[in-house]
Protein backbone atom coordinates (compact mmCIF):
# COMPACT_ATOMS: atom_id res chain seq x y z
CA UNK A 1 0.00 0.00 0.00
CA UNK A 2 2.75 2.72 1.00
CA UNK A 3 4.52 1.75 -2.60
CA UNK A 4 1.15 2.29 -4.93
CA UNK A 5 0.88 5.43 -2.52
CA UNK A 6 1.82 8.85 -4.81
CA UNK A 7 2.63 10.82 -1.65
CA UNK A 8 6.02 9.88 -0.74
CA UNK A 9 5.64 11.50 2.74
CA UNK A 10 2.67 9.03 3.70
CA UNK A 11 2.47 8.82 7.54
CA UNK A 12 -1.01 7.11 7.96
CA UNK A 13 -2.41 4.34 6.46
CA UNK A 14 -6.47 3.91 6.29
CA UNK A 15 -7.12 -0.15 6.39
CA UNK A 16 -11.39 0.09 5.41
CA UNK A 17 -13.46 -2.72 6.79
CA UNK A 18 -10.70 -4.57 8.38
CA UNK A 19 -12.42 -7.58 9.76
CA UNK A 20 -12.15 -7.75 13.73
CA UNK A 21 -11.03 -3.66 14.04
CA UNK A 22 -7.73 -2.59 15.66
CA UNK A 23 -7.50 -5.13 18.52
CA UNK A 24 -7.34 -7.88 16.08
CA UNK A 25 -4.81 -5.76 13.85
CA UNK A 26 -2.49 -5.73 16.64
CA UNK A 27 -2.32 -9.15 17.13
CA UNK A 28 -1.36 -9.36 13.21
CA UNK A 29 1.09 -7.07 13.87
CA UNK A 30 2.85 -8.93 17.04
CA UNK A 31 3.00 -12.03 14.70
CA UNK A 32 4.65 -10.15 12.12
CA UNK A 33 7.05 -8.88 14.91
CA UNK A 34 7.62 -12.62 16.80
CA UNK A 35 5.25 -11.65 19.73
CA UNK A 36 3.91 -14.54 21.15
CA UNK A 37 0.26 -14.70 21.95
CA UNK A 38 -2.61 -17.10 22.38
CA UNK A 39 -5.19 -18.39 19.53
CA UNK A 40 -8.21 -19.19 21.16
CA UNK A 41 -11.90 -19.67 20.94
CA UNK A 42 -12.42 -15.74 20.91
CA UNK A 43 -9.99 -14.85 18.24
CA UNK A 44 -9.46 -17.56 15.69
CA UNK A 45 -12.18 -16.27 13.56
CA UNK A 46 -10.96 -13.12 13.19
CA UNK A 47 -7.34 -14.11 12.80
CA UNK A 48 -8.47 -15.98 9.93
CA UNK A 49 -10.30 -13.93 8.49
CA UNK A 50 -7.71 -10.96 9.13
CA UNK A 51 -4.95 -13.07 7.55
CA UNK A 52 -6.95 -13.34 4.46
CA UNK A 53 -7.57 -9.41 4.78
CA UNK A 54 -3.96 -8.96 4.75
CA UNK A 55 -2.35 -11.43 2.90
CA UNK A 56 -0.62 -13.29 5.35
CA UNK A 57 -0.65 -16.79 3.23
CA UNK A 58 1.63 -19.49 2.34
CA UNK A 59 2.25 -17.43 -0.64
CA UNK A 60 4.24 -14.61 1.42
CA UNK A 61 6.11 -17.06 3.85
CA UNK A 62 5.33 -20.42 5.77
CA UNK A 63 3.71 -20.73 8.93
CA UNK A 64 2.34 -17.47 8.34
CA UNK A 65 -0.77 -16.93 10.17
CA UNK A 66 -3.60 -17.88 7.80
CA UNK A 67 -2.46 -21.30 8.02
CA UNK A 68 -1.63 -21.36 11.77
CA UNK A 69 -5.05 -19.86 12.18
CA UNK A 70 -6.61 -22.83 10.07
CA UNK A 71 -5.04 -25.46 11.61
CA UNK A 72 -6.29 -24.38 15.14
CA UNK A 73 -9.99 -24.42 13.32
CA UNK A 74 -9.82 -27.68 12.48
CA UNK A 75 -7.46 -29.18 14.89
CA UNK A 76 -8.68 -28.02 17.94
CA UNK A 77 -11.90 -25.66 17.21
CA UNK A 78 -13.51 -28.20 15.13
CA UNK A 79 -13.37 -31.49 17.75
CA UNK A 80 -15.66 -29.80 20.04
CA UNK A 81 -19.20 -28.97 19.92
CA UNK A 82 -18.73 -26.27 22.66
CA UNK A 83 -15.94 -24.33 21.43
CA UNK A 84 -17.33 -24.72 17.48
CA UNK A 85 -20.85 -22.55 18.86
CA UNK A 86 -18.54 -20.01 20.10
CA UNK A 87 -16.11 -19.23 16.95
CA UNK A 88 -19.83 -19.58 15.33
CA UNK A 89 -20.87 -16.81 17.27
CA UNK A 90 -18.18 -14.87 16.62
CA UNK A 91 -18.65 -15.33 12.97
CA UNK A 92 -21.64 -13.37 13.19
CA UNK A 93 -19.90 -10.08 12.93
CA UNK A 94 -17.12 -10.91 10.38
CA UNK A 95 -20.07 -12.27 7.76
CA UNK A 96 -20.00 -12.31 4.98
CA UNK A 97 -16.09 -12.64 5.16
CA UNK A 98 -16.73 -15.82 7.47
CA UNK A 99 -18.62 -17.39 4.95
CA UNK A 100 -15.94 -16.97 1.81
CA UNK A 101 -12.86 -18.44 4.02
CA UNK A 102 -16.08 -20.96 4.92
CA UNK A 103 -15.15 -20.67 8.75
CA UNK A 104 -18.80 -20.82 9.87
CA UNK A 105 -19.43 -23.49 7.37
CA UNK A 106 -17.31 -25.72 9.66
CA UNK A 107 -18.36 -25.00 12.49
CA UNK A 108 -21.83 -25.69 11.93
CA UNK A 109 -20.79 -28.79 10.45
CA UNK A 110 -19.34 -29.54 13.30
CA UNK A 111 -21.86 -28.95 15.82
CA UNK A 112 -24.32 -30.97 13.67
CA UNK A 113 -22.24 -34.12 13.31
CA UNK A 114 -20.95 -33.94 17.18
CA UNK A 115 -24.61 -33.57 18.22
CA UNK A 116 -25.60 -36.51 16.09
CA UNK A 117 -22.84 -38.57 17.39
CA UNK A 118 -23.50 -38.01 20.46
CA UNK A 119 -27.39 -39.25 20.13
CA UNK A 120 -26.27 -42.19 19.10
CA UNK A 121 -23.85 -42.64 22.19
CA UNK A 122 -26.95 -41.79 24.28
CA UNK A 123 -29.46 -43.73 22.20
CA UNK A 124 -26.78 -46.89 23.86
CA UNK A 125 -26.49 -45.37 27.02
CA UNK A 126 -30.35 -45.94 27.32
CA UNK A 127 -29.93 -49.45 26.57
CA UNK A 128 -29.23 -52.14 29.32
CA UNK A 129 -29.37 -55.77 29.66
CA UNK A 130 -30.97 -57.27 32.35
CA UNK A 131 -30.41 -60.37 34.50
CA UNK A 132 -32.45 -62.59 31.46
CA UNK A 133 -30.34 -60.76 28.55
CA UNK A 134 -33.08 -58.92 27.45
CA UNK A 135 -32.46 -55.38 26.32
CA UNK A 136 -34.48 -52.48 28.10
CA UNK A 137 -34.31 -48.88 28.84
CA UNK A 138 -32.09 -47.56 31.57
CA UNK A 139 -34.71 -45.23 33.44
CA UNK A 140 -31.93 -42.77 34.72
CA UNK A 141 -30.39 -41.94 30.91
CA UNK A 142 -34.03 -42.25 29.81
CA UNK A 143 -34.75 -38.49 30.85
CA UNK A 144 -31.46 -36.84 30.45
CA UNK A 145 -31.90 -34.01 28.61
CA UNK A 146 -29.55 -32.95 25.20
CA UNK A 147 -26.49 -30.86 26.96
CA UNK A 148 -25.89 -28.71 23.68
CA UNK A 149 -29.18 -26.98 23.72
CA UNK A 150 -28.60 -24.48 26.21
CA UNK A 151 -25.33 -23.89 24.29
CA UNK A 152 -27.24 -22.81 20.98
CA UNK A 153 -29.17 -20.06 22.68
CA UNK A 154 -26.25 -17.56 22.06
CA UNK A 155 -26.59 -17.39 18.47
CA UNK A 156 -27.76 -14.75 16.07
CA UNK A 157 -30.83 -16.21 14.77
CA UNK A 158 -29.58 -17.05 10.74
CA UNK A 159 -26.69 -18.75 12.50
CA UNK A 160 -28.72 -20.75 14.73
CA UNK A 161 -31.37 -21.32 11.70
CA UNK A 162 -28.06 -22.75 9.69
CA UNK A 163 -27.27 -25.18 12.48
CA UNK A 164 -30.99 -26.50 13.26
CA UNK A 165 -31.16 -26.89 9.36
CA UNK A 166 -27.88 -29.21 9.42
CA UNK A 167 -28.86 -31.16 12.28
CA UNK A 168 -32.20 -32.20 10.97
CA UNK A 169 -30.22 -33.42 7.27
CA UNK A 170 -28.40 -35.60 9.95
CA UNK A 171 -31.37 -37.09 11.76
CA UNK A 172 -31.74 -35.48 14.84
CA UNK A 173 -34.53 -36.58 17.27
CA UNK A 174 -37.31 -33.87 16.63
CA UNK A 175 -37.79 -33.85 19.71
CA UNK A 176 -34.19 -32.67 20.59
CA UNK A 177 -34.97 -30.15 18.12
CA UNK A 178 -38.49 -29.08 19.27
CA UNK A 179 -36.66 -28.60 22.89
CA UNK A 180 -34.03 -26.43 21.74
CA UNK A 181 -36.54 -24.38 19.32
CA UNK A 182 -38.34 -23.78 22.72
CA UNK A 183 -35.59 -23.06 24.58
CA UNK A 184 -33.85 -20.04 22.13
CA UNK A 185 -37.04 -18.58 21.58
CA UNK A 186 -37.79 -18.09 24.95
CA UNK A 187 -34.78 -16.97 25.66
CA UNK A 188 -35.07 -14.32 22.77
CA UNK A 189 -38.92 -13.56 23.25
CA UNK A 190 -39.56 -13.98 26.88
CA UNK A 191 -36.86 -10.54 27.53
CA UNK A 192 -40.15 -8.99 26.13
CA UNK A 193 -43.25 -10.49 28.43
CA UNK A 194 -45.62 -7.90 27.17
CA UNK A 195 -45.40 -9.46 23.80
CA UNK A 196 -45.26 -13.69 24.76
CA UNK A 197 -47.60 -13.47 27.59
CA UNK A 198 -49.33 -11.19 25.29
CA UNK A 199 -52.78 -9.95 27.43
CA UNK A 200 -55.65 -7.68 26.11
CA UNK A 201 -53.72 -4.56 27.88
CA UNK A 202 -50.76 -6.05 26.13
CA UNK A 203 -51.59 -4.38 22.88
CA UNK A 204 -52.17 -0.89 23.92
CA UNK A 205 -48.42 -0.63 25.32
CA UNK A 206 -46.50 -2.24 22.16
CA UNK A 207 -46.59 1.13 20.49
CA UNK A 208 -44.52 1.22 17.11
CA UNK A 209 -40.87 1.31 17.79
CA UNK A 210 -41.25 -0.95 21.24
CA UNK A 211 -40.23 -3.86 19.24
CA UNK A 212 -37.42 -4.34 16.86
CA UNK A 213 -37.57 -6.33 13.35
CA UNK A 214 -35.40 -9.46 15.33
CA UNK A 215 -38.15 -10.39 17.10
CA UNK A 216 -40.30 -10.84 13.86
CA UNK A 217 -37.37 -12.58 12.91
CA UNK A 218 -37.04 -14.96 14.97
CA UNK A 219 -40.94 -15.68 15.28
CA UNK A 220 -40.96 -16.15 11.55
CA UNK A 221 -37.61 -18.32 11.37
CA UNK A 222 -38.90 -21.05 14.41
CA UNK A 223 -42.13 -21.12 12.50
CA UNK A 224 -40.34 -22.78 9.62
CA UNK A 225 -37.53 -24.74 11.40
CA UNK A 226 -40.92 -26.60 13.83
CA UNK A 227 -40.31 -30.60 13.28
CA UNK A 228 -43.01 -31.81 11.39
CA UNK A 229 -43.75 -34.41 14.00
CA UNK A 230 -46.50 -33.91 16.28
CA UNK A 231 -46.55 -33.29 20.01
CA UNK A 232 -42.61 -32.69 19.91
CA UNK A 233 -43.17 -28.81 21.23
CA UNK A 234 -45.80 -28.30 23.80
CA UNK A 235 -49.14 -26.80 22.09
CA UNK A 236 -48.90 -23.69 24.52
CA UNK A 237 -45.22 -22.81 22.73
CA UNK A 238 -46.78 -22.75 19.49
CA UNK A 239 -49.60 -20.33 20.90
CA UNK A 240 -47.32 -18.46 22.65
CA UNK A 241 -45.77 -18.23 19.08
CA UNK A 242 -49.23 -17.53 17.46
CA UNK A 243 -49.75 -14.64 19.74
CA UNK A 244 -46.30 -13.34 18.83
CA UNK A 245 -46.85 -13.37 15.02
CA UNK A 246 -50.35 -11.83 15.55
CA UNK A 247 -48.81 -8.77 17.63
CA UNK A 248 -45.46 -8.35 15.27
CA UNK A 249 -47.49 -8.58 12.39
CA UNK A 250 -45.90 -11.74 11.03
CA UNK A 251 -45.96 -13.04 7.55
CA UNK A 252 -49.63 -14.64 6.70
CA UNK A 253 -47.58 -18.15 5.79
CA UNK A 254 -45.81 -17.93 8.93
CA UNK A 255 -49.35 -17.44 10.69
CA UNK A 256 -50.94 -19.81 8.67
CA UNK A 257 -48.30 -22.31 9.74
CA UNK A 258 -48.83 -21.98 12.98
CA UNK A 259 -52.79 -22.36 12.51
CA UNK A 260 -52.12 -25.28 10.86
CA UNK A 261 -50.33 -26.81 13.20
CA UNK A 262 -52.31 -25.79 16.15
CA UNK A 263 -55.44 -26.95 14.47
CA UNK A 264 -53.81 -30.34 13.89
CA UNK A 265 -53.58 -30.88 17.96
CA UNK A 266 -56.03 -28.32 19.59
CA UNK A 267 -57.40 -30.60 21.77
CA UNK A 268 -54.17 -30.15 24.19
CA UNK A 269 -55.55 -26.35 23.87
CA UNK A 270 -56.95 -24.52 26.67
CA UNK A 271 -58.66 -21.54 27.61
CA UNK A 272 -56.10 -19.27 27.77
CA UNK A 273 -54.34 -20.27 25.02
CA UNK A 274 -57.65 -18.95 22.55
CA UNK A 275 -56.98 -15.75 24.14
CA UNK A 276 -54.85 -13.97 21.69
CA UNK A 277 -55.12 -10.59 22.34
CA UNK A 278 -56.39 -8.42 18.76
CA UNK A 279 -53.85 -6.13 17.24
CA UNK A 280 -54.63 -2.37 17.16
CA UNK A 281 -54.63 -2.22 13.17
CA UNK A 282 -57.16 -4.72 13.22
CA UNK A 283 -60.19 -3.23 15.06
CA UNK A 284 -61.80 -2.67 18.57
CA UNK A 285 -62.31 -5.95 20.26
CA UNK A 286 -60.44 -7.19 22.59
CA UNK A 287 -59.34 -10.90 21.31
CA UNK A 288 -58.38 -12.09 17.81
CA UNK A 289 -61.41 -14.23 17.15
CA UNK A 290 -60.98 -14.80 13.67
CA UNK A 291 -57.48 -16.17 13.99
CA UNK A 292 -59.42 -18.92 16.20
CA UNK A 293 -61.88 -19.22 13.98
CA UNK A 294 -59.65 -20.34 11.62
CA UNK A 295 -57.69 -22.93 13.97
CA UNK A 296 -61.72 -24.27 15.06
CA UNK A 297 -62.38 -24.55 11.29
CA UNK A 298 -58.74 -26.51 10.74
CA UNK A 299 -59.74 -28.86 13.31
CA UNK A 300 -62.91 -29.34 12.46
CA UNK A 301 -61.95 -30.36 8.56
CA UNK A 302 -58.88 -32.52 9.09
CA UNK A 303 -59.20 -35.17 5.87
CA UNK A 304 -60.00 -38.53 6.64
CA UNK A 305 -57.84 -39.58 4.30
CA UNK A 306 -54.11 -39.57 5.70
CA UNK A 307 -53.18 -42.39 7.50
CA UNK A 308 -52.34 -42.52 11.35
CA UNK A 309 -49.00 -40.70 12.83
CA UNK A 310 -48.25 -38.50 9.82
CA UNK A 311 -46.78 -35.03 9.70
CA UNK A 312 -48.11 -31.62 9.08
CA UNK A 313 -46.48 -31.82 5.03
CA UNK A 314 -49.23 -34.07 4.14
CA UNK A 315 -52.19 -32.92 1.60
CA UNK A 316 -54.69 -33.76 4.81
CA UNK A 317 -54.88 -34.24 8.43
CA UNK A 318 -55.86 -37.19 10.50
CA UNK A 319 -59.92 -36.82 11.48
CA UNK A 320 -60.65 -35.40 15.14
CA UNK A 321 -62.09 -38.26 17.17
CA UNK A 322 -65.75 -37.99 18.97
CA UNK A 323 -64.02 -37.53 22.35
CA UNK A 324 -61.75 -34.59 20.79
CA UNK A 325 -64.83 -33.02 19.33
CA UNK A 326 -66.49 -33.06 22.63
CA UNK A 327 -63.85 -31.26 23.90
CA UNK A 328 -63.20 -28.58 21.46
CA UNK A 329 -66.49 -28.06 21.76
CA UNK A 330 -67.01 -27.33 25.14
CA UNK A 331 -63.87 -25.44 24.95
CA UNK A 332 -64.98 -23.37 21.79
CA UNK A 333 -68.38 -22.39 23.99
CA UNK A 334 -66.54 -21.73 26.70
CA UNK A 335 -64.16 -19.10 24.59
CA UNK A 336 -67.78 -17.32 23.23
CA UNK A 337 -68.66 -17.14 26.87
CA UNK A 338 -65.29 -15.01 27.44
CA UNK A 339 -65.41 -13.13 24.61
CA UNK A 340 -69.49 -12.32 24.66
CA UNK A 341 -69.20 -9.08 26.91
CA UNK A 342 -67.03 -7.06 24.20
CA UNK A 343 -69.54 -4.59 23.16
CA UNK A 344 -67.79 -4.24 20.11
CA UNK A 345 -67.72 -8.09 18.91
CA UNK A 346 -69.65 -8.47 15.58
CA UNK A 347 -72.80 -10.79 15.90
CA UNK A 348 -71.59 -12.48 12.46
CA UNK A 349 -68.18 -13.27 13.98
CA UNK A 350 -70.08 -14.65 17.43
CA UNK A 351 -72.30 -17.34 15.21
CA UNK A 352 -69.13 -17.78 12.89
CA UNK A 353 -67.20 -19.25 16.34
CA UNK A 354 -70.61 -21.00 17.49
CA UNK A 355 -70.89 -22.70 13.82
CA UNK A 356 -67.36 -23.81 13.04
CA UNK A 357 -67.51 -26.73 14.59
CA UNK A 358 -70.28 -29.47 13.29
CA UNK A 359 -73.58 -29.74 15.23
CA UNK A 360 -72.73 -33.50 16.60
CA UNK A 361 -69.72 -32.12 18.47
CA UNK A 362 -71.73 -31.02 21.29
CA UNK A 363 -73.27 -33.13 23.86
CA UNK A 364 -75.08 -30.66 25.24
CA UNK A 365 -76.20 -26.83 24.03
CA UNK A 366 -75.84 -25.29 27.66
CA UNK A 367 -72.60 -23.75 27.34
CA UNK A 368 -73.44 -22.54 23.55
CA UNK A 369 -76.80 -21.33 25.52
CA UNK A 370 -74.25 -19.29 28.34
CA UNK A 371 -72.97 -17.64 25.71
CA UNK A 372 -75.77 -16.69 24.03
CA UNK A 373 -77.26 -15.27 27.11
CA UNK A 374 -74.04 -13.06 27.74
CA UNK A 375 -73.87 -11.66 24.26
CA UNK A 376 -77.45 -10.58 24.54
CA UNK A 377 -77.39 -8.74 27.85
CA UNK A 378 -74.65 -6.37 26.02
CA UNK A 379 -76.58 -6.63 22.74
CA UNK A 380 -80.04 -7.45 23.08
CA UNK A 381 -81.22 -6.32 20.03
CA UNK A 382 -79.20 -9.40 18.26
CA UNK A 383 -81.74 -11.97 19.35
CA UNK A 384 -83.67 -11.25 16.33
CA UNK A 385 -81.08 -11.50 14.22
CA UNK A 386 -80.13 -15.02 15.62
CA UNK A 387 -83.68 -16.09 14.74
CA UNK A 388 -83.78 -14.86 11.70
CA UNK A 389 -80.31 -15.83 10.14
CA UNK A 390 -79.80 -18.68 12.47
CA UNK A 391 -82.62 -20.72 12.48
CA UNK A 392 -80.42 -23.78 13.58
CA UNK A 393 -79.65 -22.60 16.78
CA UNK A 394 -82.55 -22.94 18.79
CA UNK A 395 -83.09 -20.59 22.17
CA UNK A 396 -84.74 -21.98 24.94
CA UNK A 397 -87.73 -19.94 26.36
CA UNK A 398 -86.03 -19.49 29.49
CA UNK A 399 -83.94 -17.06 26.98
CA UNK A 400 -86.61 -15.25 25.40
CA UNK A 401 -88.03 -14.61 29.09
CA UNK A 402 -85.07 -13.12 30.36
CA UNK A 403 -84.37 -10.98 27.93
CA UNK A 404 -88.46 -9.78 27.16
CA UNK A 405 -88.76 -10.90 23.59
Amino acid sequence: MIAECRDGNISKLDLPNLPGGAETFELAAKFCYGINFEITTANVAQLCCVSEYLEMTEEYGRGNLASRSEAYLDDVVCKSLEMSVEVLHQCEGLIPLADELKIAGKCVDAISSKACLEQIASSFSRLEYSSSGRLHMNKQAKGCRDWWIEDLSVLRIDMYQRVIEAMKSRGIRPESIGASLVNYTEKVLKRKPKLWNASIHARNELVPGSISCDEKIVVETISTLLPVEKLVVPISFMFGLLRSAVMLDCGVSCRLNLERRIGAQLEMATLDDLLIPSPQNLGDTFFDVDTVYKILVIFSQQDDSEDEGSGYNSDGLNPPSQTALVKIAKLADSYLAEIAPDANLKLSKFIAVADALPGYARVTDDGLYRAIDIYLKVSPLSIITFVSIHPSIYLPNETFQSHQI
